[in-house]
């Protein structure tokens, strides 16, 4: 899996960078066709946010979003609907075969 980071507005500290890395590693236990993840950190006026695509070998890609005043809550809110949609979309690949 490829991981791409971006910052917009700003730069992130190399720890929470690495934090957020791991965790995005962490989502090949959920759905294990993930061919790479783009992350985004955008920093506004008080408010962090960070935004993950994902891309599936098959299917559409996963958007999910997380802001919050805090950077690690708004990853940790990020990673939640990741994992969400993407055990959604693995269900619905299961169903659909039978």
């Amino acid at each position: 899996m490829q991981i791409n980071v971006t910052h917009r507005h700003g730069s992130v500290d190399a720890a929470i960078e690495a934090h957020t890395r791991s965790k995005v590693e962490g989502l090949t236990k959920y759905f294990d066709r993930i061919e790479m993840v783009e992350i985004i950190f955008d920093h506004t006026k008080n408010l962090q946010e960070i935004e993950l695509i994902i891309k599936l070998d098959q299917g559409e890609d996963i958007l999910a979003t997380g802001s919050s005043e805090e950077l690690r809550t708004a990853v940790d809110q990020c990673m939640d609907r990741a994992i969400r949609q993407i055990t959604d979309h693995k269900s619905k690949l299961r169903d659909d075969k039978h």
